[in-house]
């Protein structure tokens, strides 16, 4: 096979390897919590198939990590071994170093590091435990030999059961060096060749210090469909292998666990998976669109005005069908947040056990649907708040216990749809902000001149503002307000918005509001002069007309306007994009008052020329970055329309004003 064409097969089985490993994990920390054995063997299945897998697509190291893993879950699930704690961990520590490897695989670096190669070490001596003294007699050479003689000879049956002889003598490769013959003796003439059976036999010598059963294992899928004969090789010299020196563990385990959510952001799978219903629907939808095409071609040769009723209900249908379609396409693009939340039971496991605090992970709405694009980037900015929660938010038991709680704090995690966006929550029931902490570092880095007259919901914004945090100690994980900044940009980045509601020894409430897509958004149109923007409807809080006295004109050039008890700021559109013939004075044109990265101000414009929904196209593909535009959309007419993008505008007159 070429180059390609494996790279093609390695990519798919990374694919189908990495939901394998998100399976071990889930299983590993329901059986950390109680769960029946029956998850043993979900383990174990998942391990042997990318073992399996690894061997066949050119990964003996990830498959060699992976049979010692395995070795150790044949023998829990044997009955020879009890899972405990130390098992867990190890596991799950193994489960990082395999998603390590396949970030390498991807990368095209080399698969072992230091820390698999410590962690297969520990593996290997947990193992060895099991073994009899150092001082008493010799394993038996059936046990464990220096190498073996393999007799591999497939029942002529076993190709139509799906089952690939060389894809078992690959996996066995991956337990050391081979020396393989072919046994040619069952091949039939040419003329009685049946091509669907197996007529090849194979003898094989095993060059490793390896157990039997690891070899009988490789052959466990197909021991009823060949004939087998596994022997120590009689000159091998039995000497058990020194077990490798174990690595320490990483110095931040939570850590590495909250990096696999950027290691999968960045990884950007290539490809969906598309439940059938939604591609059945497609296809009939494209059907329905060819039956309404054939109907209006009718009309191509002649016209006659009698028909115009027919043509009026084609032209309906086209619509119709047309709408539909962009949601079934839309939706093909929309998968479930649970790939998100499944991430961090592991984290706040973790996080837990190192800050010594009792968490329990409430998980709602797992199954509600999102755009892919966003679902990748969303992760980073709820690792921020999952992080701050559990180290700032919830206190350790004796505080709980002190303040008549249950020493157990509760993070939860909420995802729901409301109007025509997402909103994920994330909640807990700890000491909520401590609002006079805030209040004076504010104070003290010159944001506010004192909290007199301040809002809760205007404290709980400032943690938003860059590099700001209360924590008297700087922590390996966090403190409430740290990276918050970075959470609302990459919010903002998304179209969406982030605030905080929060009671003192009650807890805090961070609620994330998303469009559902990135492809196709919701808009008003405003003009401008001779051009047109597109206003996100998700961004738009209300429309309202000055009156030419309700301007207020401040130091330095600046206007502001008053809006429900507060002064907001005015942008004029076609001052920041340079429009020509724009309205000019304020009782002649529209304020638009919206928020965005925190912050409402009111975009002047010319008037409103309606709602639609706009396709978005990247303006940085097709041309170049422009700031406080977030794309452009072909508009009715066929001219085009820019995008605004509310964050980037607040950005950029807040330079302006502090230039």
């Amino acid at each position: 096979m070429s180059n390609a064409g494996l790279a093609q097969f390695q990519q798919v089985f990374i694919e189908e390897s990495l939901e394998g490993l998100d399976t071990m994990e889930s299983s590993l920390l329901a059986l950390d919590e109680g769960g029946d054995g029956e998850l043993v063997h979900t383990i174990f299945r998942a391990a042997h198939s990318i073992k399996g897998g690894a061997a066949t697509f050119g990964f003996p190291e990830m498959a060699s990590f992976t049979h010692e893993a395995e070795s150790l879950l044949d023998e829990v699930r044997g009955g020879k071994r009890a899972i405990d704690k130390p098992i867990i961990e190890l596991m799950l520590r193994s489960v990082d170093c395999l998603r390590g490897m396949f970030d390498r695989a991807r990368a095209g670096e080399p698969l072992n590091d230091a820390t698999s190669d410590g962690v297969r070490g520990e593996l290997a001596a947990m193992m060895g435990r099991e073994a009899p003294a150092q001082a008493g007699p010799a394993r038996r050479a059936g046990d464990q030999a220096g190498a073996w003689m393999i007799q591999f000879k497939p029942h002529a049956g076993m190709l139509a059961s799906g089952n690939d002889p060389l894809r078992l003598i690959r996996e066995l490769a991956g337990l050391g060096e081979l020396v393989v013959e072919a046994d040619l003796s069952r091949l039939p003439a040419l003329a009685r060749l049946d091509p669907s059976e197996c007529h090849l036999g194979w003898s094989i010598e095993l060059k490793a210090p390896v157990r039997r059963e690891d070899i009988a294992a490789v052959f466990d899928w197909v021991e009823d469909e060949c004939d087998l004969s596994i022997e120590p090789k009689p000159t091998a010299v039995v000497t058990p292998a020194p077990a490798p020196a174990a690595a320490p563990a990483p110095a931040n385990i939570a850590d590495a666990a909250a990096a696999r959510g950027t290691r999968e952001a960045s990884a950007e799978s290539s490809s969906v998976r598309v439940a059938i219903d939604k591609i059945d629907s497609m296809i009939n939808l494209v059907g329905e669109l060819v039956i309404t095409q054939a109907m209006l071609d009718t009309f191509r040769e002649e016209f006659d005005p009698s028909r115009l009723p027919l043509l009026q209900q084609g032209l309906t249908q086209l619509a119709r069908h047309a709408r539909e379609l962009q949601e079934s396409v839309m939706g093909i693009r929309m998968l479930p947040i649970a790939s998100v939340f499944n991430r961090f039971p592991r984290l706040v496991r973790d996080l837990s056990q190192k800050l010594g605090k009792q968490v329990k992970l409430d998980l709602h709405g797992e199954q509600t649907e999102l755009d892919k694009t966003v679902l990748e980037k969303i992760g980073d900015p709820m690792v921020h708040l999952v992080r701050n929660a559990i180290d700032h938010g919830l206190e350790v038991p004796e505080k709980r216990r002190a303040a008549g709680k249950h020493e157990m704090g509760t993070l939860k995690l909420d995802a729901f749809h409301r109007g025509g966006n997402i909103v994920v929550e994330v909640s807990d029931d700890g000491a909520g902000l401590n609002r006079e902490a805030i209040v004076r570092k504010a104070v003290e880095r010159g944001l506010i001149k004192s909290g007199d007259g301040l809002s809760d919901e205007a404290v709980g914004d400032l943690i938003f503002q860059p590099g700001f945090s209360t924590a008297e100690v700087t922590t390996d994980l966090s403190g409430r307000g740290v990276g918050m900044d970075v959470v609302r940009r990459n919010v903002s980045d998304l179209g969406g918005s982030v605030v905080v509601r929060s009671k003192p020894a009650q807890g805090s409430v961070f609620t994330i509001t998303l469009p559902l897509t990135l492809a196709i958004i919701d808009g008003l149109t405003a003009a401008v002069g001779e051009e047109r923007y597109i206003v996100p409807l998700v961004s738009i809080i209300e429309s309202v007309q000055l009156k030419p006295d309700a301007l207020k004109t401040v130091a330095g050039g600046g206007e502001l306007f008053r809006f429900r008890g507060e002064y907001l700021p005015v942008l004029r559109l076609h001052e920041l994009f340079g429009c020509e013939g724009a309205k000019r004075t304020i009782e002649d044109g529209l304020l638009i008052v919206v928020e965005g990265d925190g912050s409402r101000v009111g975009l002047f414009v010319d008037g409103l020329v309606g709602q639609q929904q706009a396709v978005v196209k990247s303006l940085e593909a097709n041309y170049r970055r422009v700031q406080g535009v977030s794309g452009a959309t072909i508009l009715a007419d066929g001219s085009v329309a820019l995008i605004v993008d509310i964050a980037g505008l607040v950005r950029l007159h807040g330079r302006r004003k502090a230039a």
